[in-house]
């Protein structure tokens, strides 16, 4: 019998360092089913939307020998080359992360890419650049669906995009089945102490366009590093809609950050996150 849901590692999880055999190995051991690559703004990770076809070929061939498949990929590198950029020219360098991200994904087997809801990051936002942003995520959307792979946005930390509901403007404006939202769990239970507005009740808002789910351990005001289980993020009230709804996709968003007992915290991630998604679908009577 297949799985209920299949619950992916984000590869920051381990450390960098290790071959893409290493990496998806302890993934398997710890329990997952697949990893999410990482493409961010960091210079040695935007390096790969220039691989070689065999370095491409490296990894399929990684991917193989594992049985551990790499699905998805968690594109932020926008942050410092945002699609809204005021410069024309880290404008249009967006696009072609962008287009060299879907030709990426199509050659590693990548079904999903996570779209970074920015229209800027490292400059003030204005009318100027949200109008560039609308102008240039409809491009990139034809990229996408050109290639056959689904973004989603994910929801932020910051005001433009933190919440699915603002997400769901842009997808509405699209309006393009190549376009959903990947929500952040513990992004939007920081977003619901700042507008009063339920994870359950947000989430609600992007019914049948969302295409998968970060598992993510937040504090208020606090958003990244924070160890599952000690937060507050709202898992029961996030998972019991995104079952209803039939997202079948999860990712553990957690991070290495130097420990020696990184393996043992990578299988104890899979097994906290599996607890809270196994408890959404038993209440659903899935």
């Amino acid at each position: 019998m297949s799985k209920k849901y299949l619950l992916g590692m984000y590869e920051k999880a381990v450390p960098s360092e290790l071959t893409w055999i290493e990496r998806l190995e302890v993934a398997r051991e710890s329990g997952f089913d697949y990893v999410e690559m990482s493409v961010d703004e960091s210079d040695a990770r935007l390096a790969r939307l220039e691989w070689t076809p065999e370095e491409r070929r490296d990894v399929v061939r990684a991917v193989e020998s594992t049985g551990v498949p790499v699905r998805s990929m968690c594109l932020s590198g926008h942050r410092k080359y945002p699609l809204g950029a005021s410069d024309p020219a880290v404008a249009a360098r967006s696009l072609e992360i962008m287009q060299k991200a879907c030709e990426l994904a199509c050659d590693l087997g990548i079904r999903t890419i996570q779209l970074a809801g920015y229209d800027v990051y490292y400059e003030e936002g204005t009318d100027e650049t949200r109008k560039r942003f609308e102008e240039n995520l409809v491009r990139a959307v034809e990229m996408a669906a050109r290639e056959g792979v689904l973004m989603g946005f994910e929801t932020m930390e910051t005001p433009f995009m933190d919440t699915v509901e603002k997400a769901m403007h842009y997808v509405d404006l699209i309006d393009s089945p190549y376009l959903g939202v990947y929500p952040d769990l513990g992004n939007l239970t920081n977003a619901s102490f700042l507008y009063g507005k339920s994870v359950h009740d947000d989430v609600a808002t992007g019914r049948g366009h969302i295409v998968a789910a970060h598992c993510k351990e937040t504090v208020a005001g606090k958003y990244r590093e924070i160890p599952f289980g000690t937060g507050t993020t709202d898992y029961d009230g996030g998972l019991d809609e995104l079952v209803s709804q039939g997202v079948r996709r999860y990712v553990a968003e957690f991070w290495y950050v130097g420990s020696d007992a990184w393996r043992d915290e990578a299988a104890q991630a899979a097994s906290y996150v599996r607890g809270k998604i196994d408890a959404a679908f038993e209440r659903a009577g899935l």
